[in-house]
Formats: C-alpha cells, structure tokens, sequence
C-alpha cells in the first residue's frame, strides 16, 4: 500500500501533495518498492509503473512531471514547452500537473501560495540550496519563479520533506568552508563530529533558514531521516555505506487538482 507523508502548511482546498515513502510499488531488491528515479538501474517499466501509482495517488487525471536534476539553482516553469529538462526545481499554475522531486537524502521541498494557486517543488541538496554569492540558491529562485506567475511573496508557504539529519550527515572541512565563505553565521549549521576535522551538517535547518530569510508567510519541516533503513526511505548515504550497487529514489509531489 502507497504510503505518504503530508504537511499541514500544504493543506489548501484544491491542492494535493505527499512526500511518498518507498512502500505500495512494483520493484524489488534493493529499488523495493516504489522507486520513482529513472536513473537509477531499475527495470524502466517497473519505474513507469510506480510513477503511475504516485500520481494517481494525489488524484484522478493526474500527471507527474520530473526533471533530469542536477543539483544546480535553475527553475523550470511547466509545461516546459519544449525547454531541456534539466534542473532542480519547477513552478506553474497549471491544474493536473503534480511536480515532482525525486530525492535519497537530500531535502524535497514543495509551495504554495493558496490566493493565486501558484505552486511550486525543488530539489535542495546542498550545493543547490547553497548556491553563490552572485546569485541565489535553489529555494530563494522558487520563490522568485512563483512571483512571476502571480505569486506574493508573503503569501507562499512551504515544507521540507524527510532527508537525511544532521546526526547522520558527516562532512569534510572543506565543505565547511564553503558555506563559512558565504558568512560565519553559517557556523550553527555544523556540529562537531566524533572524528577530527569532520562535521555534521544540518541541511533541513539551512533550507529553513534560507526560506526564512526569503521572506515567505512560514515554513514546516518533518523530521523524517531518510538515512536509517526502518523509517521507509531510500537513502544515497546509506547504500554507499552498505556498498549496494545501485539505490532508488522516492518522489514528493505537489499538484492543483482540476
């Protein structure tokens, strides 16, 4: 059976949402159940097939749209219209269009801003969320995405979807660093770890930050880890660990139902 987890800032008449576990699909071994991730090495039609059951999941008539994700700060409007699928993050204000991420530790993070039913989902890993000095990252080019469709700012809410924890998300120096170059206040996002010159790093709590400071009505985080196998999740670190061959990638959606 299809199982979700579902936000209350998300729960708007008219719009449906869910961040699917990975239980109710038709793959098996280690892409059991419902992978949703065309790249990974799973049978393809097997693939199709749990996209459908995701789908149908948020509603009658319902189509799920993925991009090719690449961990980068590009927003998509859909339909793409013929545009490349490359990128991390969609918005629309099209009915019966669930956008889709496709996540197994990083964080998914869906929006809505429920007065011009305008929505939006990206992809926050943390070289997306992270992005530059020049330019914003992934969260804060949602934002700004939904603004071009009608969107206000103050009206638009959001929620991180489960990923990994800080508990288990050990990081070198050096990615420290680059987050410090961006400001020392960045620090309290870091915790010491049990091996020397390694951190740990809170991702969900920089994506919160980040929408915080981008100006938006609120945001709401489930504390869902994606890391340990019992909680239902597929999860990068985890088979890295285990030293799999391949991982599955669950799906979080948003969509306006018709």
């Amino acid at each position: 059976m299809i199982q979700r987890l579902t936000a209350q800032t998300l729960g708007v008449p008219g719009i449906a949402h869910g961040f699917f576990q990975r239980e109710g699909g038709v793959s098996d071994g280690i892409h059991a159940s419902l992978n949703c991730g065309p790249g990974s090495r799973d049978l393809p039609e097997r693939v199709k097939e749990n996209r459908r059951r995701a789908a149908a999941a948020l509603g009658e008539g319902i189509e799920l749209v993925t991009l090719y994700q690449i961990h980068s700060a590009i927003v998509r409007p859909v339909p793409l219209a013929g545009q490349t699928r490359e990128g991390d993050a969609m918005v629309t204000a099209t009915p019966g269009l669930a956008l889709g991420i496709l996540t197994a530790d990083c964080a998914p993070v869906l929006f809505v801003e429920p007065h011009a039913r305008v929505i939006g989902a990206a992809h926050a890993g943390w070289k997306g969320a992270l992005g530059t000095r020049e330019g914003g990252g992934i969260l804060e080019n949602t934002v700004a995405a939904m603004e071009t469709l009608g969107a206000r700012r103050e009206n638009i809410r959001a929620a991180i979807g489960p990923a990994i924890t800080q508990d288990n998300y050990e990081v070198g120096w050096e990615f420290r660093d680059r987050f410090l170059e961006l400001g020392l206040r960045n620090r309290r996002f870091f915790a010491p770890s049990d091996r020397e010159g390694h951190y740990r790093f809170d991702l969900k709590g920089y994506a919160a930050h980040r929408l915080e400071q981008a100006g938006i009505a609120g945001v709401e985080t489930l504390p869902a880890c994606t890391y340990p196998p019992e909680n239902g999740f597929f999860s990068f670190r985890r088979t890295t660990h285990k030293g799999e061959p391949d991982y599955g990638r669950q799906v979080s959606a948003i969509a306006l139902i018709p």
